[in-house]
């Protein structure tokens, strides 16, 4: 099972529905289940919770779809959208962990957004209603 809060596949979709037609592409990572407000699941169970904001003007990140700028081990996770191809991974997308595609109509629905892991097999996803600890710059 992947979990993913409500917060993040939201702002995700809102991603790929401003790029489209264009692609998106950026790392997603994940907080421990006991960090987070309102989770009622175990609590060492990692949930998807931030992502890195896609950097559209890089050149190398367009070509191959990996964000060079942000550290593979910071990310346990990839989300991709697909204006224009079926709900699944393609040879484009970065073989992370974790892959999450979008499809247009851009929603929650099961059709317009999964999880799959690197081999491309789809997974039972959960989208929960839980937010992550806040931060301050100043920490």
């Amino acid at each position: 099972m992947i979990y993913i809060t409500r917060a993040l596949a939201d702002v995700l979709l809102d991603l790929a529905s401003d790029a489209d037609p264009d692609r998106v592409t950026t790392g997603v990572s994940v907080t421990p289940a006991g960090e987070l407000e309102g989770a009622d699941i175990p609590t060492e169970t990692p949930v998807f919770t931030d992502f890195y904001l896609p950097d559209p003007g890089n050149a190398v990140n367009a070509v191959f779809g990996v964000d060079l700028s942000t550290p593979a081990r910071q990310t346990q996770g990839q989300f991709v959208s697909h204006p224009v191809r079926e709900l699944e991974v393609t040879r484009r997308d970065d073989l992370a962990e974790v892959i999450f595609v979008a499809v247009p109509p851009w929603d929650l629905d099961e059709r317009s957004f999964a999880a799959f892991d690197r081999r491309g097999k789809r997974q039972q996803l959960e989208i929960i209603d839980a937010s992550p600890p806040e931060q301050s710059l100043s920490d």
